[in-house]
């Protein structure tokens, strides 16, 4: 599903940013910069949890402009997932579903086959506070799942996790994405991440998009000069 940012202008405080992109369709797009630059900004804009002075967000042709975030066709995983620690695993997916947990049997095979393909089998009634910090990523991804939208958005949704197990939680989502078809757009530290996924990537500093492209191209040692400071290396 193509999505085009359609000069977007936002302030935030006394940065004034401005947006202007087209990103791939059905494919994997990550988002790098320095913190404060916009990453999440850009993410806000897109689910509709924050609306531009100007410009439009436009999804598969339509304007989101007037539309509420539970109108989009987005879903959006937290760094910090946002789950209710009173509520047991499949409760907390089922919320992807109705968000009072009034469930349909068509809604519960949704969900019961959302835990099983994050791996989750068998914890479907333990608590938050029970399971480990990748097994409440893998929740959230559940929940997003279940919505059953073709844009997700992950704003640095691993960056708490170490290195084995956000491998991991990459590689599913890279396998979730393939099997759905889906938009998927991931705010990223990690440069690496981008090229573990071969993703389209988009570099932000200052509130701009100053580069975009493939990125192994763009991680490269012949690629911006502005990423390359970004990265420590000197040339």
């Amino acid at each position: 599903m193509p999505i085009i940012i359609d000069d977007v202008l936002f302030n935030y405080g006394e940065m004034q940013m401005h947006f202007d992109t087209k990103l791939p369709a059905n494919r994997i797009t990550s988002i790098i910069g320095p913190s404060g630059s916009g990453k999440s900004t850009l993410l806000n804009i897109i689910a509709g949890f924050e609306k531009p002075l100007s410009g439009k967000v436009m999804i598969d042709g339509e304007d989101m402009s007037n539309l509420a975030p539970s109108e989009r066709p987005v879903s959006m995983v937290f760094q910090d997932n946002n789950l209710f620690a009173h509520l047991d695993v499949a409760q907390n997916v089922g919320l992807g579903r109705s968000s009072r947990l009034k469930l349909t049997p068509s809604d519960h095979i949704a969900v019961s086959k959302a835990i099983e393909r994050v791996g989750l089998n068998g914890k479907e009634h333990r608590k938050p506070e029970a399971l480990s910090g990748g097994e409440r990523q893998r929740v959230a991804i559940a929940r997003a799942l279940v919505r059953q939208k073709p844009v997700l958005l992950l704003d640095e949704a691993f960056a708490s996790l170490g290195p084995a197990l956000r491998h991991q939680m990459l590689d599913l989502i890279d396998a979730l994405q393939q099997e759905n078809a889906m938009s998927v757009l991931m705010v990223t530290h990690t440069p690496e991440d981008a090229l573990r996924l071969k993703t389209w990537l988009i570099f932000i500093e200052n509130g701009h998009i100053s580069a975009t492209g493939e990125a192994a191209e763009l991680l490269s040692p012949s690629g911006p000069q502005a990423l390359q400071h970004y990265m420590g290396n000197q040339r």
